[in-house]
């Protein structure tokens, strides 16, 4: 009797065992996969921030132009 309890926990013990091998894999698939969506994310974050760059020199470009046309205006006497 002693020796089939015996067999029947150690059944138990090793279909735990299993089941926790398995959930180790997720949990390291689950991980990997999260790594990569964050790679994801922080690329997304460069090249939005790369693109305000952008956006700042061009309206900087915009506002000397605008500074340039200004100073012409009044030069030639087109000011209002």
């Amino acid at each position: 009797m002693a020796q089939g309890i015996d067999h029947l926990v150690l059944e138990h013990l090793k279909k735990i065992q299993a089941e926790q091998t398995a959930s180790r894999e997720r949990d390291a698939e689950i991980m990997a996969r999260l790594g990569h969506i964050e790679n994801g994310l922080a690329r997304i974050a460069r090249d939005e921030a790369a693109s305000y760059s952008e956006f700042v020199q061009h309206r900087h470009a915009v506002d000397k132009l605008r500074e340039r046309l200004d100073r012409i205006e009044k030069r030639l006497d087109l000011v209002d």
